[in-house]
């Protein structure tokens, strides 16, 4: 953020037309960089109080009080650089994006450390945005091009209490694809040809048509769950039966047809999203991480709406998967796409692919459009407030890992805590604590992968089935009381849908809710040509030598290779003797490929 100008760019220290490195010259998008790192040290500052990690946001808080205008409007690109194109292009150019990104760090830092400077400063903002979009005559019909603030908004209205913003996300959703197209207004305005756009059709951002008449995922994959996730929190605050029906249409349109294996979205580069029904492709996949961190979003929130296991299924697939993958083992360097195959031995700004960028296989430092570490960072500093939720006298329980939580059950206090080696491991133990015998429900979750399982209390087998994906534990609790959960965990060879063509005959390996790869490093190259018996032995294990000890899986794997080739592309089979040579192979999880040397990686593997 500080090498690359996104501090110091508050400070507005440019004049117009006056050229200046690269380095410090903003984007229109610069914005939400920096809230989004405000929200991510917010998290962490939670569970980590760090003095200087504070003093240092406290800083850049300050240059941003500084940077807003006196009518409340805060931007860096259309106050430092173009002020005469304040609200010209809601369409393209972020204004209301890097509002929705500021508002969710001003929450979450006042949450987290109870200073409401930025709180405040984006109240003014959010006022003064009231005044211009809304319903009125006076007002201007506009919403943002790229949905975002709308779930700020509902974020900011728990903060404070004012129904104004609550109102105001309402609208901007409502208003999304109305006729008379705003896009079009505004772009007759600024003397624009509405033809000319580039991505051709309003799909691309969701407003194609009104949002209450949606029924598939579409467009720019970033924007569409943003937007969704924001549909179902209105769901939640105001009981929206019409907007919960859309929110379930899409979501099933995208699970039953939209999404990789590893919880990845969006397979085409031309529109970072969405194309049509069962069209995956693996090499050039794009599946944005931020699609994959907007997921975990959307997911969450339609649990909170509509109470079942099959969103948090796709949420902890989402998470070990699709979103993990975008970030090293060491965590300083980021995957923008996420193929789901890769054969990197070609440069390709020498043999230009039309698929292929160099960040496509190898992780870099740092992106020019930098929304996806930043977005990483503040969902992998959260990752514990997936875990558990309650409602009413119900304690959910999500997500599995070694934790410790702290929730209000029946007007007490209670502490949970979880000890297991999940998920390489079914084995879970969680260990309740309370100062006075309470009466409630611990509801357990159990994943969609998992065929068999096993609940007992204090070495007390129960019987409770799984409603909706959950088994209800209703009891008196007392200290001590111990629940050991036992999730059959098999290695799994996983399909897809007839339709996907690009995985037709292939075969994916799952261990829990890991997905994974073959990589070059392990298995040697040509990877396409590695096939694994349909009646091959497979073992999972821990690998104590591989980053810091993770599960792998090894079996039996065959080599389908001509014994020898002559000069020319192509050769009669009758001519040419085919040779199965028999390995063991290793695969390692998905979301740790492409941290040793560049090499090819491979998910869905041929089945013989």
């Amino acid at each position: 953020m500080q090498i690359t100008g996104r501090i110091d760019a508050w400070k507005l220290h440019w004049e117009p037309n006056h050229p200046k490195p690269i380095k410090i010259i903003p984007d229109t998008f610069w914005d939400s960089d920096a809230g989004k790192f405000i929200e991510a040290v917010a998290y962490s500052l939670q569970n980590h109080p760090d003095a200087e990690l504070e003093k240092q946001i406290d800083a850049l808080i300050d240059l941003i009080e500084a940077a807003q205008q006196p009518d409340g409007y805060l931007n860096i690109w259309f106050t430092g650089i173009e002020p005469q194109n304040r609200w010209k292009n809601l369409r393209d150019w972020h204004e209301l994006y890097n509002a929705g990104h500021l508002i969710e760090g001003a929450v979450a830092y006042y949450n987290a450390t109870g200073k409401d400077k930025l709180l405040n400063v984006m109240r003014r903002y959010t006022d003064y945005i009231a005044t211009l979009f809304g319903p009125d005559e006076d007002q201007r019909r506009g919403y943002p091009g790229h949905p975002e603030i709308e779930m700020a908004l509902v974020r900011l209205y728990h903060a404070t209490g004012d129904e104004r913003y609550l109102n105001l996300s309402k609208y901007f959703v409502d208003e999304r694809g109305q006729e008379p197209h705003y896009f079009d207004i505004e772009a007759h305005e600024r003397n624009d040809d509405p033809s000319r756009f580039h991505f051709k059709t309003y799909h691309y951002c969701q407003a194609h048509e009104p949002v209450r008449d949606q029924k598939a995922a579409t467009g720019h994959s970033v924007r569409a769950a943003y937007l969704y996730s924001a549909i179902a929190d209105l769901v939640a605050e105001m009981d929206d039966s019409e907007l919960l029906e859309v929110s379930r249409t899409i979501w099933d349109d995208l699970t039953g047809g939209a999404m990789y294996i590893t919880g990845g979205m969006g397979p085409a580069h031309a529109n970072e999203g969405f194309t049509f029904p069962y069209d995956l492709p693996n090499e050039s996949a794009y599946a944005e991480t931020c699609a994959a961190v907007a997921l975990v979003f959307w997911a969450q929130r339609m649990f909170h709406i509509d109470p079942n296991s099959r969103y948090i299924d796709v949420m902890e697939r989402t998470l070990y998967n699709g979103m993990l993958s975008g970030v090293s083992f060491e965590g300083e360097q980021f995957f923008y796409a996420n193929p789901l195959s890769s054969y990197p031995h070609v440069n390709p700004y020498e043999h230009w692919s039309g698929i292929h960028t160099a960040e496509h296989y190898r992780r870099v430092d740092w992106f020019e459009c930098a929304c996806c570490p930043p977005n990483l960072a503040r969902l992998v500093a959260n990752v514990g407030s997936y875990f558990y939720s309650t409602n009413g006298d119900t304690l959910f329980v999500h997500l599995y890992n070694d934790n410790e939580a702290q929730a209000q059950l029946a007007g007490q206090e209670v502490s949970i805590r979880q000890q297991t080696q999940y998920p390489w491991d079914g084995q879970i133990q969680i260990t309740i604590e309370a100062a006075q015998p309470t009466a409630f429900t611990v509801a357990l979750r159990i994943p969609g992968w998992c065929h068999a399982y096993k609940v007992s209390i204090n070495g007390d087998e129960q019987t409770a089935p799984a409603d909706k994906g959950y088994v209800h534990l209703n009891r008196t609790w007392s200290a001590g009381d111990v629940i050991t959960l036992t999730l059959d965990m098999p290695v799994e060879r996983m399909i897809s849908h007839p339709d996907v063509r690009h995985d037709a005959g292939n075969i994916a390996l799952q261990h829990s809710p890991v997905v994974y790869c073959l990589e070059e490093a392990d298995n040697g190259p040509r990877l396409a040509n590695v096939a694994l018996p349909r009646d091959g032995q497979m073992n999972a294990s821990i690998d104590e030598q591989l980053f810091d000890g993770v599960g792998v899986i090894t079996g039996d794997a065959v080599r389908v290779e001509p014994r020898s080739w002559q000069d020319g592309l192509y050769q009669g089979k009758s001519v040419t003797e085919q040779e199965h040579t028999p390995f063991q192979f290793k695969a390692v999880p998905y979301c740790f490929w492409a941290n040793r040397e560049p090499g090819e990686m491979r998910v869905w593997l041929r089945e013989i």
